[in-house]
């Protein structure tokens, strides 16, 4: 059996972050997957720059054999609606990313032992740790596996039933070049297209040559038809191919505000989507889910040993105090629907709130310094 300190389930950015930071701690640190890496991963993949700054991140070295696309603005629009550009930075404002070559990237760079194509079927807990599967044996057990994480069930998580989880289709492909000649999506500018209803949005992302295209809702209800009839409205307008024949894999993650995960108890804690950390108004989730890795790693260090629920507890006031009370509702979850659809439509008409809260609050959250940890 493998006996280790930390024990992480997930290798995606809030895991493989995690391992990073403990990189030097003097602890042994080791991450499973049920994927081999490199792996796809379903996600729109934009990084911002406060991400790369809390890294530590080489552009020029993370840009050599990957995709790397610089966006200086967004394209935001009420679907049907008066489509509003965003001031053209001269710095950007985010970064295109695949997470096929992101995930690897960093989980390569944490120089963590990392094991491969091993599922969590089994957990138990003894009065020391967590045994996992007969073959694992860890003081700390950490889940880091997105919304269905394993880890997070043990701790009475129960996905697909109570929980209000946003759900999502997207595919990302490598367009012909006859089909990147005709696409008339500006690689340097994301589009956005918020739902009439305002449950959700759509995207269409470029990066090159790659094309990334999906929608997500907080109402599970008839994704597929949203799904088709956003795709039929971007190719009477020539932003994706007629000919695009595509799958679209679906996925689902839990808004900060509206998740009541358990994060912490005696031995285990969760980071990331596991968690349920995902920004409310845009359901981004890697910004969110390595600050939590961070600052996890920070509670850990200081732990020294003692991974009680009580020790532990310091790090759910520490999400607290970067993301807010999770009680906390917004103004437009007070109000009627009708109310909030009628208001949101001219709202995102108008250039000053695009600029100033869809992009710079709600998707890049500039107003938020990097995350510093000690």
């Amino acid at each position: 059996m493998i006996d280790c300190d930390v024990l992480i389930v997930g290798g995606g950015p809030s895991g493989s972050s995690l391992a990073w930071a403990l990189r030097d701690s003097g602890l042994d640190v080791q991450l499973l997957d049920k994927h081999v890496f490199p792996r796809d991963k379903v996600c729109a993949g934009w990084i911002t720059p406060e991400v790369v700054s809390t890294l530590r991140l080489n552009l020029a070295d993370y840009a050599v054999g990957r995709t790397l696309q610089p966006f200086h603005g967004f394209r935001v629009s009420r679907l049907g609606g008066r489509e509003v550009h965003t001031k053209d930075s001269a710095t950007p404002v985010s970064f295109g990313i695949r997470r096929c070559e992101f995930d690897y990237y960093l989980l390569q760079r944490s120089d963590v032992t990392y094991h491969e194509c091993v599922s969590v079927k089994q957990l138990v807990r003894d009065d020391s740790g967590y045994v996992i599967g007969k073959r694992f044996h860890t003081r700390l057990l950490v889940g880091a596996g997105g919304h269905f994480c394993p880890v997070a069930r043990s701790l009475g998580a129960k996905p697909g039933g109570e929980e209000t989880a946003v759900v999502a289709q997207e595919t990302e492909f490598l367009m012909s070049p006859a089909q990147a000649a005709a696409c008339k999506v500006d690689a340097r500018f994301p589009e956005l297209f918020f739902c009439e209803d305002l449950a959700g949005y759509g995207w269409v992302v470029r990066k090159g040559d790659y094309l990334n295209v999906g929608l997500g809702r907080e109402d599970k209800h008839h994704l597929a038809e949203h799904m088709q009839s956003f795709c039929e409205f971007l190719k009477a307008r020539g932003k994706v191919p007629y000919d695009m024949g595509r799958k679209f894999p679906g996925h689902a993650y839990l808004l900060y505000p509206h998740a009541t995960r358990r994060v912490v108890d005696d031995h285990v804690l969760l980071i990331g989507d596991a968690a349920g950390l995902a920004y409310p108004q845009s359901g981004e989730g890697i910004r969110p889910g390595i600050e939590s890795a961070l600052l996890a790693a920070q509670i850990i260090r200081r732990c020294q040993g003692d991974y009680s629920s009580a020790a532990l507890s310091r790090y759910e006031h520490r999400l607290e105090e970067r993301l807010g009370r999770r009680s906390q509702k917004s103004v437009s979850e007070r109000l009627p629907g009708w109310i909030t659809a009628f208001v949101g439509s001219k709202l995102l008409s108008t250039r000053w709130f695009v600029q100033n809260i869809v992009l710079n609050r709600w998707f890049l959250h500039a107003h938020q310094p990097p995350l510093t940890v000690e």
